[in-house]
């Protein structure tokens, strides 16, 4: 009798502690592999982080921004993460906070002095970061804003750079997500391969 209830008390443990163990690999190990391998199989340009190569080097990736300042490239939106991957996130500031405001004001009035327009007349996103704060697309009117600075910084035409700005123009995706964009990198990465400095 105790010989009975000593052996029915620790034998459930044994298939646990087993189907623990066979889980973990299966789970933990095979299907990670296998989804792992079919994920760089199937979407490589993605499951390496949608990397943009020129001449086998790494320039960046199409899906975080980059910061430029220089006059012969267009510019993105503001950051609230300063461009970093790793720390994406926005400013979580109200509208109606004092240095979001002051801030806004400040870029607005050198936007606007730079594009001699009224601040009302910028596109918006020239002016707030997104919610990630690592967004690399403006939209089509941020884009046309800078073109004239952008050709004669390079002295090439408008019409050569809005040519490429069409080009790089992307509608919203499968035409229902998102508003029509454009590829701050991949546009100035287009601008210096078609007209190098």
């Amino acid at each position: 009798m105790n010989r009975l209830h000593h052996s029915s008390g620790q034998a459930p443990w044994r298939p646990a502690i087993g189907l623990a163990v066979s889980m973990l690999v299966i789970c933990g190990g095979f299907y990670a592999a296998v989804i792992t391998g079919l994920g760089g199989m199937l979407f490589p340009t993605q499951a390496t982080g949608s990397l943009v190569m020129v001449e086998g080097k790494a320039m960046g990736s199409a899906l975080v921004s980059q910061p430029f300042t220089s006059t012969v490239y267009f510019h993105g939106r503001p950051s609230s993460a300063d461009n970093d991957p790793m720390a994406t996130g926005g400013s979580n500031l109200a509208p109606s906070n004092p240095e979001l405001r002051d801030r806004v004001a400040q870029q607005s009035a050198a936007l606007a002095s730079t594009y001699q327009l009224e601040p009302e007349q910028l596109p918006v996103d020239l002016l707030a970061s997104s919610g990630s704060g690592v967004d690399p697309h403006i939209s089509p009117a941020a884009a046309a804003l800078q073109v004239e600075r952008v050709a004669q910084a390079r002295g090439i035409s408008t019409e050569q750079v809005s040519q490429l700005v069409a080009q790089y123009n992307e509608s919203a995706q499968w035409g229902i997500f998102g508003q029509p964009r454009v590829n701050v990198l991949l546009l100035n990465l287009a601008l210096d391969n078609n007209y190098p400095l």
